[in-house]
């Protein structure tokens, strides 16, 4: 079975160019114009993969990354954004709300293939490799679930906050620096920046609560969970 991508742009001439050269490397399409419409198809499709614009008619790209990401039937499928917002706090907010990768207009068609191709990989990835379940103290990660449990209670992370808090967890006392939390959780070439690695740090120690304070900063180099 091909994989199957949906894209969501309201504006056809885009939308028709991203659906010609991904059908040209072999992927099945279906397409949507506006964000309710991309609702009910990521619902009755289900989807590998969703390529999503920011500025949509009716409900926005956020608002439908918000509702894909509450919903557990669809939570998993990958998203990345597509828009011509290019700040830092708008690409920080993107990867916050759970986006899986973030790529701004204009774009070359060649490197919006080579990085579908390189999420969908990451996937595949993850789901073949032996399942291992990463405890530290009361802490509970279940990457082939995407699961993470606090003294029993389930905490809700977004995609990024997952996959940095099991590199941290996977290996207690091992410092990581920033860059290397980047290439290890989003792929060596992904653009984000220190700040938006900072930014997704503070989430999980609020998150975490007390248990926050087991994830140090170390000043110059970068974080790591104390072993």
């Amino acid at each position: 079975m091909s994989t199957m991508i949906l894209i969501v742009e309201d504006e056809s001439a885009i939308r028709d160019l991203i659906r010609m050269n991904l059908e040209a490397n072999g992927f099945t399409t279906a397409s949507a114009e506006d964000g309710y419409q991309a609702l009910d198809r990521i619902k009755a499709l289900r989807p590998d993969l969703v390529l999503l614009d920011w500025m949509l008619p009716g409900l926005d790209g956020l608002g439908v990354l918000r509702k894909i990401k509450a919903e557990a039937a669809l939570a998993s499928i990958p998203v990345i954004m597509l828009t011509a917002k290019g700040e830092e706090s708008d690409v920080v907010l993107g990867l916050e709300m759970g986006a899986s990768d973030y790529i701004t207009k204009p774009f070359s068609n060649k490197v919006l293939v080579a990085r579908v191709r390189a999420l969908l990989r990451r996937g595949e990835d993850a789901t073949t490799e032996e399942e291992t379940t990463i405890h530290y103290r009361d802490l509970i990660l279940i990457p082939g679930q995407r699961r993470a449990t606090l003294n029993g209670e389930e905490i809700t992370l977004t995609a990024g906050e997952f996959d940095t808090l099991a590199l941290l967890c996977g290996r207690p006392g091992h410092v990581y620096t920033r860059g290397q939390i980047v290439a290890r959780t989003k792929g060596s070439d992904y653009p984000v920046t220190d700040r938006a690695v900072d930014v997704q740090i503070v989430s999980l120690r609020r998150k975490l609560g007390a248990y926050g304070d087991h994830l140090e900063t170390v000043r110059g180099v970068g974080y790591r969970m104390r072993g």
